[in-house]
């Protein structure tokens, strides 16, 4: 046995360990968020994302621009997923939580260089997280729901730089609108619910062409062209089940010998049915949405009756529509009563970009809304779309939480500061991750600077040297290249962006730190059966090239 190799993983399997492998990670890591980084702020370019099909998009949101990308990297999808959390939790911050853990790992290196156990720089991140949330939390500013300026200056700060510039005042005042109509409050405690909210879009027309309809769109037309193209005071009638006849359950045959059989058999059908109609009139309404089918000559009843009528309606819109109008979703009709209907002050049918649209608007007190977004071209419409759903989740999370901070790299510089302070009072070698936790946190107002085109080192001196006077809300203005007071210029984010990115970012950068092992195992070699029974070398050829020995070309 001496000397004889163990062999304890699979042939072809790669292992790489120590020093290698947490360089690798954290270069693959870093790689990420320099991709990242430039998109940064109110003076972040855009990226261009070409899949494989050919489809294009143009943003510059960072979860989105790390979600096109197709990273093959263990670790960089760790950095991915960073982004990915942050959208899911927040809605914005995604490239700063990239950025962030970029950055940690980075300051993480040189401290590996200087022989420091990455489990102890684990520690000091860790502690360093602590305090930082602990800094954020005493820079928060209390926000009420009723103060609607402030939250349209949160809702303009999440779009800002991000395609939506143009028209960001008239996008963030709907945004804001929407958000505060379905906010739900229980026990105190106030809820938003994003999925109350849809955003219809419609290429043509302008981006100032959106508007915010109080109730609901849905993308489908009247079923009967002698309906009434326009219901006003409308009640609507929510149903589930289908305005047709059913099927027996079990299979049967009727025998049918005559004509006036066959008569009869129809008249009783067509009886049937207009029984079902009966029952829709008879209840009051003047609309009636329908998720499932309903049948040619209901649809004829219906319209003779002056009913307007839409069906196969999305359930997911048909809840919608409940939480509008006030309706019940019925699924017996014998049980409808007057109460279980909505109301709606309008229900019309309207032609927009090219596609009949129905418009169910003048609701009281609507529990669910439509966004209705205009722009040029289906870029100029994705990108305004993207802007707009991180002010709407901004909002939301600024009016749940009722916690503000201000912006412009102003949080980041404090917590900085305060970190330096903290590592002062520590011992040991986590003093230096605490160290360079805090100068990973600068990397912020650093690219701020950077995008904008200014001098970073003398932005970052600025904002330091206004931060130590006990300006504590001084941040960036990148179109004037000042450092100025970010509450007064309305320029705020919730507190919630901020404290989900150190969270995030610290939580994956240790977990990169802490691998020190990487086993990659590569793809069995396909076997005879799946090369169609070929044996090994090609065509059934020994090794080298057509019989040749080894070595003779």
């Amino acid at each position: 046995m001496a000397g004889q190799p163990i062999f304890i993983l699979k042939e072809g399997s790669k292992r790489t360990r120590g020093r290698d492998a947490q360089s690798n990670n954290i270069m693959a890591a870093k790689a990420v968020a320099e991709a990242v980084r430039t998109t940064l702020g109110p003076k972040g370019m855009d990226k261009m994302l070409v899949d494989s099909m050919g489809d294009v998009v143009i943003t510059n949101d960072g979860a989105t621009i790390l979600k096109e990308m197709d990273i093959e990297h263990p670790a960089a999808k760790m950095v991915v997923e960073v982004a990915k959390t942050q959208d899911d939790e927040v809605g914005d911050g995604t490239t700063s939580a990239a950025v962030v853990a970029g950055e940690l790992l980075k300051k993480a290196e040189d401290l590996i260089e200087q022989e420091i156990h990455p489990t102890i720089i684990a520690s000091g991140y860790r502690l360093a997280a602590e305090k930082a949330i602990e800094v954020l939390n005493s820079l928060a500013m209390s926000v009420d729901m009723s103060n609607r300026n402030l939250l349209v200056s949160i809702a303009e700060t999440a779009m800002t730089g991000k395609g939506a510039e143009a028209s960001k005042r008239l996008l963030s005042e709907i945004a804001v609108d929407a958000v505060t109509s379905v906010v739900d409050t229980n026990e105190k405690k106030k809820t938003v619910d994003r999925d109350n909210i849809s955003v219809v879009k419609k290429v043509g027309g302008r981006v100032e062409d959106s508007e915010l309809i109080k109730g609901m769109i849905i993308d489908k037309e009247r079923i009967h062209a002698n309906m009434p193209e326009k219901v006003k005071d409308a009640k609507l009638l929510l149903l589930n089940a289908a305005i047709e006849l059913k099927d027996t359950e079990v299979d049967a045959e009727i025998s049918i010998t005559s004509p006036d059989q066959l008569q009869s058999f129809l008249d009783q059908e067509e009886q049937m049915l207009k029984k079902i109609v009966q029952k829709v009139i008879g209840s009051g309404a003047n609309v009636v949405f329908c998720q499932k089918g309903i049948e040619d000559l209901a649809q004829h009843y219906l319209a003779k009756a002056g009913i307007f009528a839409i069906r196969r309606v999305k359930k997911s819109d048909m809840e919608k529509l409940a939480r509008a109008t006030g309706g019940k979703l019925i699924t017996n009709m014998d049980e409808v009563t007057p109460e279980d209907l909505g109301y709606a002050g309008l229900v019309e049918e309207k032609k927009v970009g090219g596609d009949n649209m129905t418009f169910v608007t003048g609701c009281n007190n609507p529990k669910a809304v439509t966004i209705l977004l205009r722009g040029g071209t289906e870029h100029v419409v994705d990108s305004i779309t993207s802007a707009l759903e991180d002010a709407l989740r901004v909002v939301g999370v600024a009016i749940e939480d009722e916690k503000l901070v201000a912006g412009g790299g102003s949080p980041e510089v404090e917590v900085a500061l305060r970190l330096q302070e903290y590592a002062a009072t520590l011992e040991g070698r986590e003093q230096l991750a605490v160290k360079a936790y805090a100068e990973a946190l600068e990397v912020i107002p650093r690219t701020l600077a950077e995008n904008a085109g200014l001098d970073p080192i003398d932005m970052l001196m600025e904002l330091r040297s206004q931060h130590e006077k006990g300006m504590k809300t001084a941040g960036l203005d990148v179109y004037e290249g000042k450092v100025v007071d970010m509450w007064k210029n309305f320029v705020v984010e919730p507190l919630r962006v901020k404290t989900q990115v150190i969270n995030a970012a610290t939580e994956s950068a240790v977990m990169i730190l802490r691998i020190d092992d990487i086993i990659a195992s590569t793809r069995a070699a396909p076997g005879p059966e799946e090369m169609g029974g070929m044996p090994p070398g090609m065509g059934g050829m020994p090794p080298g090239m057509g019989g040749m020995p080894p070595g003779m070309m």
